[in-house]
């Protein structure tokens, strides 16, 4: 299932067009609290060389002697920084044999703490290898490399970030995406608010069946009020994931503004083109009325593309599925 969706995904993808991101407009802003404290902490990371290894590192007083290659934190900004500093990429089992790391030429990667990028398959490990080996000659692209960036995430920010994750996440909720509707009085809303009970009618229904409380739907845009046992209940569930999978809902959610569609899809709920329809339900009514804006709203696809497909690989790949 995973290679599948990563070939769906590749072929769907134009590493060319993936560069008008930054181009034509402003990157999106992450809303993850995982992404936020990367931001944080540093605004960009540097590539070093030590004995065998390679790490990334927050940037420091520069040396006189230095292999580094610095880069933004953000792998979204469409910049190429640096140039590529190794000829070959490979994969081999951890030290201690649990796991999987990347290898640089001879420098095992690592993290921004220093530690190795120990990946829990050699899937994932020979995926993220294939995004450094993409890189070109005349420079690293980091907004290319979305599974690097996810398993840093996962591997240091999630197992200290946690409880913030998932109390921004749960927080959130209230103003879930799917829980909004179009007033259905005037003509230029009702079109949307009829298309909105279609598409997320069986989300709902699939949510009260899961959790046993029915959604509350709303036209405020400040959003409602969920009851109590739903909350809890979507709580819950988030506090018994795994790092990984919470680093992949907390990035969907940010990028769905839907915790609901993030949970779906993790759940297999829902497919990633089911999933973009229904993030992309009003402004595709509005294109289909009044035409689509190239090098805007083609932009945006592509972007949310990745947004939302990339956490649903790695958190295939990271579980061999």
């Amino acid at each position: 299932m995973a290679h599948s969706l990563i070939r769906n995904s590749i072929k769907s993808i134009n590493p060319k067009f993936l560069s008008t991101l930054s181009v034509h407009r402003s990157v999106r802003r992450l809303g993850s609290v995982a992404a936020a404290e990367e931001e944080q902490s540093s605004s960009s990371f540097t590539f070093s060389s030590e004995g065998d290894n390679v790490y990334m590192k927050a940037p420091a007083a520069r040396r006189k002697q230095s292999s580094s290659v610095t880069m933004p934190m953000s792998f979204m900004t469409g910049s190429i920084v640096g140039k590529r500093f190794y000829k070959e990429v490979k994969t081999r089992e951890a030290d201690d044999g649990n796991g999987w790391t990347v290898m640089l030429d001879y420098r095992t990667l690592k993290t921004p703490a220093k530690r190795p990028l120990k990946l829990p398959t050699l899937s994932l490990a020979k995926a993220i290898a294939a995004e450094w080996e993409f890189q070109q000659i005349d420079g690293i692209r980091p907004f290319t490399m979305p599974l690097m960036r996810l398993s840093c995430t996962a591997l240091e920010r999630v197992p200290v970030t946690r409880p913030k994750i998932i109390e921004n996440l749960i927080n959130k909720f209230n103003q879930d995406l799917v829980f909004c509707r179009a007033p259905d009085d005037n003509d230029l809303t009702t079109v949307v608010h009829d298309r909105q009970v279609e598409k997320m009618g069986p989300l709902l229904c699939w949510l009260e069946s899961e959790f046993g409380f029915k959604p509350v739907v709303y036209s405020s845009f400040f959003g409602g009020k969920q009851e109590d046992g739903l909350v809890m209940a979507i709580e819950k569930l988030l506090k018994n994931t795994d790092d990984c999978e919470l680093a992949a809902i907390d990035a969907i959610a940010a990028s769905a503004h839907s915790l609901t569609i993030a949970i779906a899809l993790v759940h297999g709920k829902l497919q990633i083109e089911e999933a973009i329809e229904l993030i992309r339900l009003e402004e595709d009514l509005q294109v289909d009325r009044w035409g689509l804006v190239e090098g805007g709203h083609d932009v945006d696809v592509a972007d949310l593309r990745v947004q939302i497909s990339s956490p649903v690989v790695f958190l295939g790949l990271s579980r061999n599925i």
